[in-house]
């Protein structure tokens, strides 16, 4: 009888620590993608950007603008958006089956037609798991202050 106890408290804490593994790989999977994202939106590259948004992208500005993938991307190969430097704080991950939300505050440095200029908002990011990449599936930022 000890010894079924046994195995049973060993099976069951082998399988609570592969369900903590298999969570914290997770979220260091949309940490990457996350970092991936930040890099890409300083020194845009129009295959990278394509291939970490998913075709069904809807990036929302604190503005208020909202743009699909092809605007997304052709915003930021055309310097329409233009980030000299992006700080991401106050980062959270939760991560559901096969979808992951991000919370953080992004700020940075920003030129607009030759303009420098700051930004500081609180961003959601919305990203999927399709096949073995995380794709970004929705942004929304809002301003703070």
């Amino acid at each position: 009888m000890i010894a079924k106890k046994l195995l049973f408290f060993l099976l069951a804490l082998g399988l609570l620590t592969t369900v903590d593994s298999l969570a914290q790989n997770g979220d260091q999977g949309v940490a990457q993608a996350v970092e991936k994202l930040r890099k890409l939106m300083i020194d845009p590259d129009k295959a990278g950007l394509e291939a970490i948004a998913s075709d069904r992208l809807s990036y929302g500005h604190s503005s208020g603008k909202i743009e699909d993938k092809a605007a997304f991307v052709e915003a930021l190969t055309s310097g329409a958006s233009d980030f000299k430097s992006i700080e991401l704080t106050d980062q959270t991950i939760t991560v559901v089956d096969n979808t992951a939300l991000v919370r953080h505050k992004l700020t940075g440095e920003t030129i607009d037609k030759g303009n420098t200029g700051q930004v500081k908002i609180g961003v959601l990011l919305v990203w999927v798991k399709q096949k073995n990449d995380w794709k970004l599936l929705a942004r929304q930022a809002v301003k703070v202050q």
